[in-house]
């Protein structure tokens, strides 16, 4: 009797395990059926999107550097001032410019005089030169005549050939003399342009940005390695928005394309812009310090709509909506296709082909949707497109009449096959069961 009892209750526990382990296998009760939520395929508008941080820039700014070194005297600007193409900024010291001036304008006044005198000097030899070879006809006919020596023939013939040497020689004096006074005008030329360069002048109509000095500083001239940084003048008038886009994206932008801009300074206003230019070259930068490895992102500039901040200028505060350096996010919406057949993107999953493995084939991953007919569900191979945030273009493998599984993603990512046994719930119903588990 106790072998019995024994054995009865070995046989108990062991159903006891077995209906446990077929309940949550699938063995028992729901037959291994996996709750699935379905949907339609529907032509929709998919708009695909870049989305990138960066910062707010002129479009045109200036970095406005001195020619001339020297001590800055007199500072005619503040930041936020308005300026206009050669407005005086700045002066710098001038008095040492102005002595090189008259140094210079004292040089070319000698080299005048010197001209002068050379240009008297030529006209003088050229009298005695003419007046020489006169006597060297003369004495020629009359040596040919055999009535003056050779002797007195040879002494007029070396006067005449002096004479003529002399005047050659004050033809070049005077050219030289000539050339010291270009040089000499040359250098008041220069003088003169660099006394006018010790008042700093505004390059272009705009705003001035940014002022790096005080009176009574010392600036060092762009003659002088990169000299010093004064001002910054900016056209606020016209914003645009410079990210940086990976190397995986940038072919997909194109000039032209419409972007939304979020400003971080003004979190509940959208700005909206243009593609006006995508650089050729990349710009590479060493990840979290490390040299080996680079990011290769490309830098993408978008014009800021000027109607989308234009009320916002109040010239006579000096306060300008979009300052340069301030932060922003944007999305460049890149390829835009009309009535696409589109589903969910959590209802397409990449699986991996392991007949085509096994035969060595390159195609080895197939993207895959799984289609709902009669309480089954059918693996279909599809090819995509373009993808929004919610949607994915189809390209082929659905006509669009089918019924396809949506959620739950691990299902349909990991769980689901080619037959597999589902049943149909609502998808409100199927996330208060995930929220219950």
């Amino acid at each position: 009797m106790k072998r019995f009892v024994w054995i009865s209750l070995v046989v108990l526990a062991v159903l006891i395990a077995f209906i446990v382990v077929g309940k949550k296998a699938g063995w028992i009760g729901d037959n291994g059926t996996v709750k699935v939520s379905t949907t339609k395929p529907l032509k929709r508008t998919i708009v695909e999107k870049v989305i990138a941080s960066g910062k707010i820039y002129p479009t045109r700014e200036v970095k406005i550097s001195p020619d001339v070194a020297g001590e800055i005297t007199e500072l005619y600007v503040i930041e936020g001032d308005s300026v206009h193409a050669g407005q005086e900024l700045a002066r710098i010291k001038p008095d040492i410019y102005m002595s090189t001036l008259d140094r210079a304008v004292a040089a070319l006044n000698t080299a005048k005089a010197n001209q002068l005198s050379s240009q008297s000097q030529l006209t003088q030899l050229k009298a005695q030169q003419e007046n020489a070879q006169k006597t060297f006809q003369r004495n020629k006919q009359l040596y040919d005549q055999k009535v003056i020596s050779a002797a007195d023939f040879e002494q007029i013939e070396t006067q005449y050939k002096s004479a003529q040497a002399q005047y050659e020689g004050a033809q070049q004096a005077v050219e030289a003399a000539r050339y010291n006074v270009e040089s000499a005008a040359a250098g008041v030329k220069e003088a003169r342009e660099n006394l006018s360069k010790t008042s700093i002048l505004a390059p272009i109509d705009g705003i001035v940005s940014k002022v790096n000095v005080e009176r009574g500083e010392r600036v060092v001239g762009t003659a002088q390695f990169a000299g010093t940084e004064m001002f910054r003048v900016a056209d606020l008038y016209a914003m645009e928005c410079r990210v940086d886009i990976s190397e995986n994206d940038v072919l997909c932008e194109t000039v032209g394309d419409t972007a939304e801009i979020d400003v971080a300074a003004y979190p509940d206003k959208k700005f909206y812009g243009v593609v006006t230019e995508i650089a050729n070259s990349a710009n590479s930068a060493g990840v979290a310090g490390v040299t080996t490895d680079q990011v290769t992102n490309f830098t993408v500039k978008i014009a800021v709509n000027k109607s989308d901040y234009a009320t916002m200028i109040n010239t006579q505060e000096k306060r300008y909506p979009l300052l340069p350096g301030m932060s922003a996010q944007v999305e460049i919406r890149t390829r835009r296709v009309e009535n696409a057949l589109s589903v969910p993107i959590q209802a397409v999953t990449a699986r991996t082909d392991t007949t085509a493995q096994k035969q060595g084939s390159d195609d080895k991953t197939k993207e895959l949707v799984f289609v709902y007919n009669a309480e089954k569900v059918k693996a279909s191979q599809v090819q995509t497109g373009i993808q929004d945030d919610q949607f994915i273009e189809i390209k082929s493998g659905l006509t669009g009449n089918e019924e396809i599984v949506e959620a739950p993603y691990s299902a349909v990512s990991r769980v689901l096959r080619d037959g597999s046994r589902v049943q149909k719930v609502s998808k409100d119903k199927l996330f208060d069961e995930k929220k219950k588990d």
